[in-house]
C-alpha cells in the first residue's frame, strides 16, 4: 500500500537527540531559543515563538493579540476545527466566511460582506489550506480598512510563498504546526512568528504561565513550552525542509501531468502563490467511489475535510450557509506526495486513478459520457 504519509526520519534527527539528551536539558530552554530563532529567520520575520503544536500556537497568538471577549475573528470553515477551535480557546468568537473555488482557501470577497455586517471583528485569520497561501493582499488591504489583525494559520504551509514572501511574515502573526504529517516535524510542536516585538513577549508569557521573572506571574496563562528535544528534532527538520518541499513539488507536477486527462481536478496553483503541497488534492463528484477503488489498487487517500467547521457538532449553534465549502467538501480527495514516493510509486497512483473511468463504478450522464 502507499502511504498518504510518511516522515522522513534520518541520521540528523538521532543525532540531535542525542545531543539534548546529552546535554541534561530535555525541557524548555536554550535548544528551543534556537529553534526559535532558525525559524524566525527561515520565515523572515523579526521574532518566533515555540509552543506545544500548532492549536496551542494559534491559541497563544491570540493571546498575544489580545483579542478575546466580545472580539470577532473572521475564518474559513475549510480547515480543521482546531483553526476556530483556538479562536474560541482565547474567549472570542468565530466568524465564518466562504472560500474561493480554485484554492478552497478564505475568500477575500466573502470576508469584505462579514466585515460590513460587524463591529465586533477583531481579527482575520486565514488558513493556508494544503499548503496553498491564501490570497493575502487583498486580505491585508481589507485588514488595514477596517483596523483589524491578520493572522495566518500556516500550519500546512512551511516554506510556501506568495508574491515571492515567505509565509510567516505576511501579516501581525502566523502560526506553524509540527505534527508528524506536515510538511516538517518534531513530533509534537507548534510556532508562532510575528513582527510585533509586544505581541512575541505576550504570546512567550502566556505559553510560560504568563510569568514575568522568576515565579512572578502577571496574568493567567499555559504550559504551552516546547521541550528541547522536539526544538532539537525541530533544528534538524528544518535544514531538510526546503529539500522536502523539492521533492513534494515535483511529485505534485508529476501527477499534474499525469493525470491531466483523468477523471478528476487536479489542483490549482496560481502565478502569485508557491504551494508547498502538504496535500495533493485532487476532486471528484463520485469521490467516495475514487476513494475505494484506489483502496482497492494499493493507494491510501484521504478526506480532508469531509465536514465544514460551521457544520460539525461542536458548531451546531451556527447557523450560516456556506455554499462552496459545502459543496467541495463533498468533492475533496487527497493523494499521497510525500518526498518517500519514488516514481514507480507516482505511476501506480496515476495508473489507478486512469482505471476508475473503465472500473464500472462511475454513474454516467444521459449521454454516456463519464461525469467528472
Amino acid at each position: 500500500m502507499i502511504q498518504l504519509a510518511n516522515p522522513v526520519i534520518g541520521d540528523p534527527e538521532r543525532e540531535a537527540v542525542l545531543r539534548v539528551l546529552d546535554s541534561g536539558q530535555l525541557a524548555d530552554g536554550d535548544e528551543v531559543r534556537a529553534f526559535e530563532r532558525e525559524f524566525a529567520t527561515f520565515c523572515g520575520a523579526p521574532h518566533a515563538v515555540a509552543a506545544t503544536n500548532g492549536t496551542t500556537a494559534l491559541h497563544a497568538a491570540f493571546e498575544g493579540l489580545e483579542i478575546g471577549e466580545g472580539d470577532a475573528v473572521i475564518t474559513t470553515p475549510f480547515s480543521f476545527i482546531a483553526s476556530a477551535n483556538s479562536i474560541a480557546h482565547a474567549g472570542a468568537t468565530p466568524v465564518f466566511a466562504d472560500v474561493e473555488e480554485t484554492t478552497l482557501n478564505l475568500d477575500p470577497d466573502r470576508v469584505a460582506e462579514v466585515l460590513e455586517e460587524r463591529d465586533d471583528v477583531a481579527a482575520i485569520l486565514a488558513v493556508h489550506i494544503y499548503g496553498m497561501p491564501a490570497d493575502m493582499a487583498p486580505l491585508r488591504e481589507l485588514a488595514d480598512e477596517y483596523d483589524v489583525y491578520l493572522v495566518e494559520d500556516a500550519a500546512q504551509a512551511h516554506g510556501a510563498t506568495y508574491e515571492g514572501e515567505t509565509v510567516g511574515n505576511l501579516a501581525d502573526a502566523a502560526c506553524f504546526s509540527f505534527y508528524p504529517t506536515k510538511n516538517m516535524t518534531c513530533g509534537e510542536g507548534g510556532m508562532i512568528t510575528t513582527r510585533h516585538e509586544k505581541v512575541a513577549e505576550r504570546a512567550a508569557r502566556f505559553c510560560d504561565h504568563g510569568r514575568t521573572v522568576g515565579y512572578e506571574h502577571g496574568f493567567v496563562g499555559h504550559n504551552f513550552r516546547m521541550t528541547s528535544l522536539c526544538a532539537g528534532i525541530g533544528r534538524a527538520q528544518l535544514t531538510r525542509l526546503p529539500e522536502f518541499n523539492e521533492a513534494r513539488r515535483a511529485n505534485a507536477a508529476y501527477l499534474n501531468d499525469a493525470l491531466a486527462d483523468a477523471p478528476v481536478e487536479t489542483p490549482v496553483e496560481p502565478e502569485n502563490r508557491t504551494s508547498v503541497y502538504h496535500q495533493y488534492t485532487v476532486r471528484s463528484d463520485h469521490r467516495d467511489l475514487l476513494q475505494s477503488h484506489l483502496a482497492d489498487h494499493d493507494v491510501s487517500s484521504a478526506v480532508y475535510y469531509p465536514l465544514p467547521i460551521h457544520q460539525q457538532p461542536a458548531y451546531d449553534h451556527v447557523d450560516v450557509e456556506m455554499a462552496v465549502a459545502e459543496r467541495e467538501a463533498d468533492r475533496v480527495l487527497s493523494l499521497p506526495v510525500h518526498p518517500g514516493l519514488s516514481t514507480d510509486d507516482l505511476d501506480q497512483i496515476a495508473a489507478a486513478v486512469h482505471a476508475f473511468a473503465d472500473s464500472g463504478r462511475v454513474p454516467e450522464t444521459a449521454s454516456g459520457r463519464m461525469e467528472s
